[in-house]
């Protein structure tokens, strides 16, 4: 692949890029770059959101490059403010290195684990903040870190703004440092960051960094960004037909970012698809990527048979559940919800069936002795009451 058209490929979907003068001089040295993620664990639970630029550090390994995934161990302790209008909770160190535990599993599922350097900040920073903090500091001004939106709107609101968190982009600055990276990756909210590290490295006598920042992935509900907390994201560790389910409600209109964001696919080819055909292929690519091959063709053969043919599948899973039991106490036995409360409402908005008759009550069920239970539009078990 020629210079432009491996920077045609790794600036897919970006939203800031700086500068792609200097990407493409640093790929035409046919040096292999370090190409820099630093991610702070903040959560056990990964969902296509994150994988993003999980998937544009993916395209420079696949051309030969290095990622360096930095997990922020240290960072995470002080909290990120980008983009936010309050102070971000800190975790306790505890916290840090169980969410990173998850992390790595989660994230080695899109990263050629062969070719990324896995390092924590905690190696560099400790030692920077003992012995190089106040020297940094005599280099950047308050009026420096008050040119950034997020610290000008929140003192304009007179929301708290910490010390703490006016020393954040300056760790992650040092990270690129520490690592010299030649490119550094992040979120459309994350500039700001990445061009501090651009000035350090030149402070420090390096060559800058490329600063390249991602789209936010729009969730299942078109509006919002994908997030747990919205209950718009389709997880990474989702089980394989939940998420070929939960992928075949993408919109048609938004289907084509998710192909842009997260595949190598070409969007002509996409478009000249009819709708359903590509939504089935994104969604067993998504599947097969985080599943397996095998996986992602028996979710498309299981959504095919359940959800196209109406058919209900031979091979449901038997869960016991002693006789009398509510519907909605079922239910969160079967794994169909998350508590009863969720149980409940899943019931009374009609997405609970018992032997394809739709259940609006949740009443002790007590016969049959088994049955099929269907729970929302993706979800049958076989339940087998128990005395």
């Amino acid at each position: 692949m020629d210079i432009p058209a491996q920077v045609a490929l790794l600036k897919r979907g970006c939203v800031s890029l700086v500068s792609e003068a200097e990407l493409a001089k640093k790929l035409s040295s046919g040096r292999v770059l370090r190409v820099k993620l630093g991610v702070d664990p903040t959560s056990a639970d990964l969902h296509l959101g994150h994988s993003v630029v999980l998937t544009r550090l993916r395209r420079f390994q696949d051309l030969g490059h290095t990622a360096v995934l930095i997990i922020g161990d240290f960072t995470a302790q002080v909290g990120d403010p980008s983009g936010r209008d309050a102070t971000r909770p800190t975790l306790t160190a505890a916290e840090v290195q169980s969410n990173a535990k998850t992390y790595q599993e989660q994230a080695f599922k899109i990263l050629d684990k062969s070719k990324t350097e896995l390092r924590f900040n905690s190696e560099w920073l400790t030692p920077f903040m003992r012995d190089s903090l106040l020297d940094t500091l005599k280099r950047h001004t308050v009026q420096q870190l008050l040119a950034r939106e997020d610290f000008k709107k929140r003192v304009a609101e007179n929301s708290p703004l910490t010390l703490l968190e006016m020393l954040y982009p300056l760790l992650q600055g040092f990270d690129s440092v520490a690592v010299r990276a030649d490119v550094e990756l992040g979120g459309n909210d994350q500039l700001t960051n990445l061009l501090m590290g651009r000035k350090m490295q030149v402070d420090a006598g390096q060559e800058a960094q490329v600063a390249m920042t991602e789209q936010l992935l729009v969730g299942l509900d078109g509006v919002k960004k994908m997030s747990k907390s919205y209950g718009n994201s389709i997880g990474v560790s989702d089980a394989p037909n939940e998420m070929f389910g939960k992928a075949m409600k993408i919109s048609d209109e938004l289907m084509l970012s998710y192909y842009e964001l997260l595949t190598d696919e070409s969007l002509d080819a996409v478009k000249a698809e009819h709708p359903m055909k590509a939504k089935k292929a994104l969604a067993r690519t998504l599947v097969a990527r985080f599943h397996g091959a095998a996986a992602g063709d028996s979710a498309l053969a299981y959504f095919e048979s359940t959800f196209s043919k109406k058919e209900i599948p031979s091979d449901l899973s038997v869960v016991k559940a002693p006789s009398g039991k509510t519907l909605s106490e079922i239910i969160a036995l079967a794994g169909g919800a998350k508590s009863r409360s969720e149980a409940r409402r899943l019931i009374s908005q009609g997405g609970v069936q018992i032997d394809g008759v739709k259940r609006t009550d949740d009443s002790p069920v007590s016969a049959p002795p088994a049955f099929t239970l269907k729970m929302g539009k993706h979800q049958f078990v076989k339940i087998e009451l128990t005395a």
